[in-house]
């Protein structure tokens, strides 16, 4: 499941930088990438909701906690 949820990522988000580590359902994500510039905490965690939202939909994923930065915040 950890390399799906990347590859669901890396299709919406061009990124600098991404890690996925968790079990079962629950999953954490560290996403940094140029396309956060400007953008609020909020925002930037709408987008990588948005690549995943199908398998949160599902119930393949529980929880994932994410953390996204900018590559400056990086």
């Amino acid at each position: 499941m950890i390399e799906q949820i990347k590859s669901l990522i890396e299709k919406e988000i061009e990124c600098e930088e991404l890690r996925v580590d968790g079990d079962g359902s629950h999953f954490q994500v560290i996403v940094v990438s140029k396309a956060f510039e400007g953008l609020r905490s909020v925002k930037k965690q709408q987008m990588v909701y948005a690549a995943v939202n199908e398998h949160i939909a599902s119930g393949d994923i529980h929880a994932l906690t994410i953390k996204a930065y900018t590559p400056e915040e990086w």
